[in-house]
């Protein structure tokens, strides 16, 4: 079995930053995409930023030039840094991993969610 485990939401002031870890566990044999979605009261879950094995990333347009996404791929963790965060930007954080656990199987895993608030 695999685990996502996220860690570092929390509440913020609007301009702050935040940085959100997550890190997965169990019989993994390989890690491709990485990625973080987040979804707001009422709201669809979307792509926040993605990151392949090899390091490219992708980025949704409304958090470009604010967020970074980074992964250390010998700790099986994924990072995303989030500067000049706005209201906007409150929703719950969920990891997501495109994750081989065993020979010919290779299936979509995803975090518990982590809650992030920017509020004065």
């Amino acid at each position: 079995q695999v685990q996502l485990v996220e860690s570092g939401g929390g509440l913020v002031q609007p301009g702050g930053s935040l940085g959100l870890s997550c890190a997965a566990s169990g019989s993994i044999i390989n890690i491709y995409a990485m990625g973080w979605y987040r979804q707001a009261p009422g709201k669809q879950r979307e792509l926040v930023a993605a990151i392949t094995r090899g390091g490219s990333t992708n980025y949704a347009d409304s958090v470009k030039g604010r967020f970074t996404i980074s992964r250390d791929n010998a700790k099986n963790t994924v990072y995303l840094q989030m500067n000049s965060l706005t209201p906007e930007d409150t929703a719950v954080y969920y990891c997501n991993g495109d994750i081989r656990v065993t020979i010919g199987a290779r299936n979509n895993y995803w975090g518990q969610g982590t809650q992030v608030t920017v509020s004065s």
